[in-house]
């Protein structure tokens, strides 16, 4: 792939069955993602297994498959060009991988695609209060992806078919959701398509001939087109922050025979070359690059937005793992962080259990425990999703998800409740925390990581926290204690032994010389602890 045109990210999504992967094998297809040979094969495999009138998803769904075998495939099978982008699908269709990518922080869009089924009840079922067409917009806007197009899907299967009625309707009432959750939909392009057939696609649909086109409203001037193809060369540019220090979170880390040792990850913010020495954090293993890929072409320098890979010099795959960061070792190294301060808000998500963080900053100095100051504010923008089974309270253990790196952590305190819209102080240590609260939070994970001030690394500077407790039937319950052992009792390796009413599981944690615990399952009348005991 050459660097003549712009590299851009884009990720679909939307309900399952919407046909996000005839869709996105088609548009792949047509736009000669996929050799001729290739897909011939594929067509033929999809036919003799009786699979012929999904032609396109099942390519889409094949090559996805040879690709998690191993590296038959080449991944520029993921890629397209049209006439202003090289496009790379950076998330395979497919909700619960979707999902979980989104989460994890691993796939950095700079567009969304939402495909929207029109069939008879199939936008109803997406729409729903938990359906994904909901959800994945939710996630999409509440992990910074803030392009965003709508492609209304298989209009050949409306009632009457090509039915403008309703396309209209379905782009009245996504319109109304999306900018509930912070789009304007003035900015979003709405496309009537059929994802199989092909109309509005790369060309003007004849079955359509009642859409005049969609229409974008800028600040710099109006853009306008008819396909999807178009809506996608209307993607504006993104910024590329190479002027900042390099910036790469490690995705995965390969051995391969003949070569060594391959980090592989995105390219986040500044720039990175063969003979660059660079070092990885939180580990502090610093090294030399002798190559860079993308696409399996050689590279002279890698951007920000391009995924790579990159072989360095004397390093084990032992020593350097998924979730490390590298970064020019002689330009502001990355560097583990000790301690910082973060801002968050909560927001509603149906069944999910999600908080995002935005780090305002940093103490890179020792090697404690880091200490996590959450503010809770209430701006949807800001990024974050709050909605658990019960309440928050000290003691609270989910898990943190910070640009490729999976880190526990727990809440050690709450520290005050606050207005949501002010900011200002409404309650000293309160004792939970409910959905749509906002707080400051003491918060400790367990293990080191690397983060950055969001202002200056924004990608490593967000991230959301995936909750971990276990559902234990419908009876589920969260209960914390908190106490303070005298110093001669205090440890930092200990067993805490407790008799309680019932058996059940129990999560420590210690800070500033207290203990709290938390305890989970099916226990809706425990009220205290009977008995226990230091180790």
């Amino acid at each position: 792939m050459g660097k003549e045109k712009l590299h851009i990210n884009i990720v679909v999504i939307g309900h399952v069955d919407s046909g996000k992967s005839t869709t996105t094998g088609h548009l792949i297809y047509k736009c000669g993602g996929i050799d001729k040979r290739t897909i011939e094969k594929f067509e033929k495999e999809a036919a003799e297994m009786g699979k012929g009138s999904f032609k396109y998803a099942w390519v889409l769904d094949k090559l996805k498959a040879e690709r998690e075998r191993g590296i038959t495939i080449d991944i520029s099978l993921w890629k397209f060009e049209t006439s202003k982008y090289y496009v790379t699908i950076i998330d395979a269709p497919g909700h619960r991988d979707f999902i979980k990518n989104m989460i994890t922080g691993t796939s950095q869009a700079d567009c969304a695609v939402l495909i929207v089924a029109a069939g008879v009840g199939e936008f109803e079922a997406g729409i729903s209060k938990n359906g994904q067409t909901r959800e994945h917009a939710l996630l999409a806007y509440t992990l910074g992806v803030k392009q965003l197009i709508v492609s209304i899907n298989k209009m050949d299967s409306t009632e009457p078919n090509y039915s403008q009625k309703r396309y209209e309707e379905i782009v009245k009432e996504v319109s109304n959701y999306i900018k509930k959750i912070g789009y304007n939909p003035d900015t979003v392009a709405f496309v009537p398509i059929s994802g199989w057939n092909g109309d509005n696609m790369l060309e003007p649909s004849p079955n359509m001939n009642w859409f005049k086109g969609w229409k974008i409203n800028r600040k710099d001037g109006n853009v306008s087109g008819t396909t999807l193809l178009e809506a996608l060369d209307a993607i504006q540019p993104p910024t590329r922050p190479t002027d900042k220090p390099l910036r790469l979170p490690l995705q995965d880390v390969y051995k391969i025979g003949g070569i060594g040792t391959v980090p592989v990850g995105r390219v986040e913010t500044g720039i990175l070359k063969p003979g660059m020495v660079v070092t990885f954090a939180p580990v502090n293993v610093t090294t030399e690059v002798k190559s860079v890929e993308m696409h399996h072409e050689a590279l002279t320098e890698a951007l920000p937005g391009d995924n790579v890979g990159f072989n360095v010099k004397n390093v084990s795959v032992k020593d350097i793992r998924r979730g490390n960061v590298a970064g020019d070792s002689r330009k502001d190294p990355p560097q583990e962080a000790a301690s910082f301060t973060s801002q968050v808000c909560l927001q509603e998500l149906a069944l999910k259990g999600i908080l995002t963080f935005h780090i305002i900053a940093k103490n890179s100095h020792g090697h404690e425990p880091v200490l996590l100051h959450v503010l809770c504010v209430s701006v949807v923008h800001q990024v974050i999703i709050l909605n658990h089974p019960g309440q928050i309270s000290a003691g609270y253990a989910p898990v943190l998800d910070c640009h490729t790196a999976h880190i526990a952590c727990k809440f050690a305190e709450l520290k005050e409740k606050i207005d949501r819209r002010s900011g200002k102080k409404l309650e000293d240590n309160p004792k939970f925390l409910k959905s749509g609260d906002a707080a400051i939070v003491d918060m400790v994970p367990g293990k080191p990581m690397c983060v950055e001030s969001f202002s200056e690394y924004p990608p490593l500077g967000k991230f959301p926290v995936s909750s971990s407790i276990s559902v234990c039937g419908s009876s589920c319950s969260i209960i914390s204690y908190c106490f303070t052992p005298a110093d001669s009792e205090f440890k930092s390796n200990f067993k805490l032994h407790l008799n309680l009413d019932i058996q059940t599981s129990i999560l420590i944690n210690i800070c500033d010389n207290k203990c709290f615990f938390t305890i989970q399952g099916g226990l809706p009348s425990v009220t205290c602890v009977r008995r226990w005991r230091w180790e």
